[in-house]
């Protein structure tokens, strides 16, 4: 894989967050901004890596309505309750478990859907590390909404540059056959 200093940097970061599980230590504070990778696209949806029980509590308390996880259940740094957190939040919880390997059609086209099923209310999509998802909200924002590619784009480079399978599955779903 051919990194950029970006996509090091989500890399590594989401290394010390699987460690951080493992030793049972939270770091970071209950701001929305201390959540990793955290990404404001506009003041309805917001993006990032794998919030803790605290920071939920903070997406919660600054009006999110929805919460859309697209990491499968087994990642490393998932929570085992993140449902039953965010619904005792008050949130709607959607999992739709893109495998980081192995993204599909099908996922692209279920989690475009639950986006527009929400549409106006504030939406915080969040994976392990924020590179399921910034590619998908690209997506949605450039195929979905019409957006400027290069807005859409230089949110996306904030987290990560794609590469490979993900370049590809860009590709792919921004020019369907």
């Amino acid at each position: 894989m051919n990194f950029d200093l970006r996509t090091a940097k989500t890399v590594f970061s989401y290394g010390l967050t699987r460690l951080r599980k493992l030793i049972n230590y939270r770091l970071g504070g209950r701001d929305l901004e201390s959540i990793f990778n955290y990404l404001q696209i506009n003041p309805l949806l917001a993006t990032s890596g794998q919030p803790n029980p605290h920071q939920l509590s903070a997406i919660a308390d600054a009006g999110y309505k929805t919460v859309i996880n697209l990491a499968p259940n087994h990642v490393e740094n998932a929570l085992d309750n993140e449902a039953e957190l965010v619904t005792g939040l008050g949130m709607q919880y959607i999992n739709i478990p893109v495998a980081f390997d192995h993204p599909r059609q099908q996922d692209w086209q279920q989690f475009a859907d639950c986006m527009a099923r929400h549409e106006g209310q504030k939406i915080w999509v969040h994976c392990a590390a924020n590179m399921r998802v910034s590619c998908f909200v690209f997506l949605y924002r450039t195929i979905q909404l019409k957006q400027d590619l290069r807005i859409a784009q230089q949110d996306l480079r904030k987290i990560w540059k794609p590469s490979g399978i993900w370049n590809g599955f860009i590709v792919k779903m921004s020019n369907p056959s």
